[in-house]
């Protein structure tokens, strides 16, 4: 094999190093790729076997790149960018979107408002496949190979590029049987004295609230912090809606949890003169890794969100 037909035969291994880099497994790696984990121990051998160098090195709990493989990522890396930029725009040539796209989403909001929003989506655009994972843990997009992510969020991260699909509002929200017997509070500060349902963080549960209009006279409005406490702490939206129904407590959940039970009636908003603050997000966004150009398939994923998305909740 001459040296430059060698060469070529190691793009895919080079390839491979630069999935490695981001994923930071060979388990990952292998399941981005659709490989064995032995076929990439293989090909990393094979790699360094020709460079004669150590690329990636290997303990029992981790695995990182040594100097001579980050170089070597470094100085490919934008250059497989381009591949794959130009066949996405080549294959987008053929008109119709097709491909498959990887999403993730937040689980009571993918549960209750993207999932089912995808049975329209695919007759819309038959050839376009979505892996649709739900998960309340932060998703790092590139290191996990996703193409797109739904997050509720009132600042998308920089790094990324975000679409914002609609507002969101944070509910507070109780039974009517609940209130019945506990009384309606008319000030944060008298929720000292009812069962909060809060989400679930590390320490103590804080609930913050703006008063929706300035009292006469007040240069801003009025803000509180208020510590609660309650039977029931949970990290799951869906979770506090259903227990709030149950007439366990007085939550705080965004507006795509509670708006069918409000409009139902079965849930009562309470406190309306005043805004929850700081906890969940004042919009849904989409948000996928930064790249020039976005797939079509992904394109035409996010247009169909914002359009199913566009009238609230």
């Amino acid at each position: 094999m001459t040296a430059e037909r060698h060469l070529h035969a190691l793009w895919p291994h080079i390839h491979l190093l630069t999935v490695i880099a981001q994923t930071g497994s060979f388990t990952q790696a292998a399941q981005r790729l659709q490989l064995s984990k032995a076929a990439v121990s293989q090909r990393v051998a094979e790699l360094e076997r020709a460079v004669g160098l150590t690329l990636v090195q290997r303990t029992t709990r981790s695995v990182r790149l040594s100097d001579a493989g980050q170089r070597l990522v470094d100085e490919s890396a934008e250059a497989f960018a381009r591949i794959a930029h130009s066949l996405t725009g080549v294959r987008d040539l053929a008109g119709q979107p097709r491909g498959l796209v990887r999403l993730t989403a937040p689980v009571a909001l993918g549960r209750q408002q993207v999932a089912p929003t995808l049975e329209a989506f695919f007759r819309r655009h038959p050839q376009v496949r979505v892996d649709l994972e739900l998960s309340d843990r932060l998703v790092n997009l590139a290191q996990e190979g996703f193409d797109l992510a739904v997050r509720h969020t009132s600042a998308p991260p920089d790094n990324h590029v975000a679409w914002k699909l609609c507002d969101s509002r944070t509910l507070l929200v109780a039974t009517a049987g609940y209130l019945r017997r506990r009384g309606v509070p008319q000030h944060p500060s008298e929720l000292t004295a009812h069962d909060c349902l809060a989400y679930l963080r590390t320490g103590p549960a804080t609930w913050r609230f703006e008063q929706r209009e300035r009292a006469r006279g007040a240069r801003e409005p009025e803000r509180v912090g208020v510590a609660v406490q309650g039977p029931l702490r949970a990290n799951n939206s869906e979770l506090l809606r259903d227990a709030v129904l149950a007439g366990l407590g007085i939550a705080q959940v965004p507006d795509f949890s509670a708006a069918a039970a409000l409009r139902a009636g079965r849930l009562r908003e309470v406190l309306p003169g005043w805004r929850p603050v700081g906890f969940f997000g004042d919009a849904i966004h989409a948000i996928r890794p930064w790249s020039p150009t976005a797939p079509r398939a992904v394109q035409v994923l996010v247009e169909h969100l914002r359009e199913a998305l566009s009238a609230g909740f």
